[in-house]
This record gives C-alpha cells, structure tokens and sequence, in this order.
C-alpha cells in the first residue's frame, strides 16, 4: 500500500542524515541514480539566467547540476515537505556559497510556482504524490513558452524484466516505494499537459526520464 504523507514525513526524516549516502549505494547494483539525475537535469534544456523549480529536492543533491545550468545570474527554487531534508539542503546551499537557490518548505500539491519559470524537475520524487496530475497541470501553466517539465522517477517495465521485481522491491522500499506506486504514470501526465514529449527508459525499464515542453 502506498504511504501516506505522515509516513513519508516520517520515513524521509529519518533517512535526511546518510540520505546521499544510501542513494549511491545503488551503484553497486548497477542502477546509476547520478547518471539519471544528470540525464535529467540535461533534460530541462536550461541556459544562463534561467529559473528552474525542483519538486521534492530532499538534501539538494541536483542544485550543483541545475546551478552549472542556469549560472550565477539564475535562479533555483528548491521544495521539499521534509524539514529534515531541507535542513541538509541548506547546509549545502551555506557550505557551497550559493546565494541563488531559494528553499521552500512545503508539500507539492499546496507549492504556489512562480509564474513564467523555466524548467520544473522532480527527481525520484513526484510519484510518491498522489495529487502529481494536478502539480504537473499547474507546473505546466506556470512554465514560460518553451519551458519543460522534467520527472525521473521509477516505473514498472513491461516484459521479461518485470520478473526482477520481487528482487529489487525490498531494496527500494527503505525510500518509501511500494508496488502501488506501480499505477502512478507521471509520464502520462506529461503527454496529457505539454504540446511536446519525450520519454528514454534506463535500468531494465525500471527508471525513466520523461519531460513535456510548453
């Protein structure tokens, strides 16, 4: 059964203190979470001066990727509901010296987007909220012409490789992943929204990037 927002709070809050540590770990299994969050990000099609808004940005892991995009006269707008993820989040805002990356607290379906932005990304995030169609719609509306609305996140492959899941489950969990998330399709929001889409798969068809463009 997919968690409730409690339950994220409180998985998630516990977790913020080695949260970039465990996430690497996931290389010894092959599946290349920086890889995809440079993927994703490459997605956003950002230039210099650009803003961009990150849905769900845990410990700030994707601002050094989004900052290098948009430069020192760009703007990134960093949300999170989990105040103890935001807590590192602002450490590595403070330790880097950023002075461009804004932090919110808030959950996604209550976060207000700032009109006429650039790029909206949620990275291994978005599916753990219920109300995604309604983020992405308004995401969409808020987005400047030729703006894109970029998700990374799991999904459930077709195929041979879905008979992995009962092996790969358990190691997910600890995120707060479920197999109901399973019948969550950002991606199909994305169509739904944007004039323009794109979608790649990774990892056996296990993760994917997907964007729509305004």
């Amino acid at each position: 059964m997919a968690l409730t927002e409690s339950e994220i709070l409180r998985v998630y809050g516990r977790r913020a203190e080695h949260y970039d540590l465990t996430a690497h770990l996931y290389y010894v299994l092959g599946f290349r979470e920086w890889a995809y969050r440079r993927k994703a990000v490459g997605a956003l099609g950002l230039r210099p001066g650009d803003t961009a808004v990150e849905i769900g940005c845990g410990t700030g892991l994707n601002f050094g990727l989004l900052r290098r995009a948009v430069g020192s006269k760009g703007r990134v707008v960093g949300m999170d509901m989990t105040p103890e993820m935001l807590e590192h989040a602002r450490a590595r805002v403070a330790g880097e010296g950023w002075d461009n990356v804004d932090l919110v607290l808030s959950n996604a379906s209550d976060f207000t987007f700032p009109e006429g932005v650039d790029g909206v990304i949620s990275t291994f995030a978005l599916t753990l909220v219920p109300e995604y169609d309604d983020v992405i719609r308004r995401g969409a509306a808020a987005l400047a012409p030729g703006g894109r609305f970029v998700v990374g996140d799991l999904k459930l492959p077709e195929g041979w490789s879905r008979r992995l899941l009962p092996l790969l489950l358990p190691l997910f969990r600890p995120f707060g992943v479920t197999v109901d998330l399973g019948q969550r399709h950002p991606w199909e929001s994305l169509r739904r929204h944007f004039p323009g889409f794109g979608m790649k798969e990774f990892y056996f068809g296990y993760t994917y990037v997907a964007w729509g463009k305004a």
